[in-house]
């Protein structure tokens, strides 16, 4: 079963004092520790788990500041309002020492940035690099479909570290790369419609797929890319703004979605994959999926109306409070409990936790909401 539950009304606008300072990008950390945001005037990094505001540096309009778990590097990318900040530069920034450790220039804009421990890659509108990321020697150039939303994801796993890349502009397709490796793992065709959002999960294990037509998200076994897992969000198209599995390496079968309508849906994908017999496939191919019928039912599927504002773009990030919650049986103990963290391009973060009972009765509770544009 499913509740709603609707967010106060300071989230529907940011503050007067803000409105001059725009959010240009957000993004969680590898461990959804810790969150970064570029503005119109800069960026600032927060711890997740308490809010508090741990960095902040005015330096011009950045499109892309993406971090290497909670360390002290950042990749960022300027908004081309200065010629310092050209969309086509990457810098690698310490926030220790407030300077640059390097400049990679390109000849169009950088459109993504991702990184682990060992990898760094970098998405332009028809290319992929891929570089070490401790010397920053380049590894591998993948050619690609044109790409201008810089789609893409990326598994922070060394042992499955993998990358997730349009391979169609017509159709949902999507080349898998063995970021490691270096060499094509397969490709699957996930939707008849182009593709709106990707992820991998921590782990390399699962891939996540929604396409522009937003109903149904589709979530594949990176071993067994030809088993098609679906989950419905509902009826009507909506654009998925965000996918994002559990945080956690030992719960990632959790899955939570932000929509361009202001919903947040949060799936538990265990209990369908794990009822399902395996089969083998040869890899290195084109993946079709079999045609699956399989829908997650109702009572796996969690829905929180209007938490964000219709047409905010957002993305969100789930924490398992307790492992049951994204066993085989979600309803294993008498309370189950997640928490989700939601950052809004509207200037707002959000904490909600999910409780579910034994009963499988979903409760919604907002705990704690702060405006990220506020002068600190």
């Amino acid at each position: 079963m499913m509740s709603n539950a609707k967010p106060s009304p300071s989230s529907a606008l940011p503050s007067s004092s803000s409105l001059s300072t725009q959010i240009l990008s957000a993004s969680f950390n590898q461990d959804g520790s810790c969150f970064a945001i570029g503005t119109t005037d800069g960026f600032k990094i927060f711890n997740a788990k308490s809010g508090r505001l741990c960095y902040e540096r005015e330096c011009g309009a950045l499109c892309i500041v993406e971090m290497l778990y909670s360390s002290s590097l950042l990749a960022i990318v300027g908004a081309g309002e200065q010629p310092s900040l050209s969309p086509r530069r990457l810098c690698l920034f310490n926030t220790v020492k407030g300077t640059a450790l390097r400049d990679l220039n390109f000849l169009t804009s950088v459109l993504a940035v991702r990184v682990n421990k060992k990898r760094l890659i970098v998405v332009l509108c028809d290319k992929a690099y891929i570089y070490d990321s401790n010397s920053l020697a380049i590894l591998d150039t993948i050619d690609t479909v044109p790409n201008p939303k810089g789609l893409c994801a990326f598994s922070c796993s060394v042992d499955g570290c993998y990358l997730a890349l349009p391979a169609s502009t017509s159709k949902g397709s999507v080349l898998l790369y063995n970021a490691m490796e270096l060499h094509s793992h397969c490709q699957i065709d996930a939707h008849q419609s182009p593709l709106a959002a990707l992820v991998l999960s921590v782990d390399g294990t699962y891939i996540g797929t929604a396409s522009e037509q937003g109903t149904i998200i589709r979530v594949h076994l990176v071993s067994q890319p030809a088993k098609s897992y679906n989950f419905r969000r509902g009826t009507y198209p909506s654009t998925i703004t965000s996918l994002s599995f559990g945080s956690s390496k030992q719960a990632p079968n959790l899955l939570v979605a932000t929509t361009s309508t202001g919903s947040v849906h949060v799936f538990s994908i265990g209990p369908v994959i794990n009822r399902r017999p395996k089969r083998s496939v040869s890899l290195l191919t084109t993946i079709i999926p079999d045609k699956i019928s399989d829908a997650l039912d109702p009572g796996h599927h969690f829905v929180l109306q209007n938490a964000i504002p219709a047409g905010v773009k957002s993305c969100a990030t789930i924490h398992v409070n307790d492992e049951a919650f994204a066993g085989p049986s979600v309803t294993s103990r008498a309370t189950s409990r997640a928490s989700i963290f939601i950052l809004s391009y509207n200037g707002y973060f959000q904490e909600y936790s999910l409780t579910l009972n034994d009963s499988g009765i979903s409760t919604w509770k907002l705990e704690r909401e702060f405006n990220l544009l506020i002068r600190m």
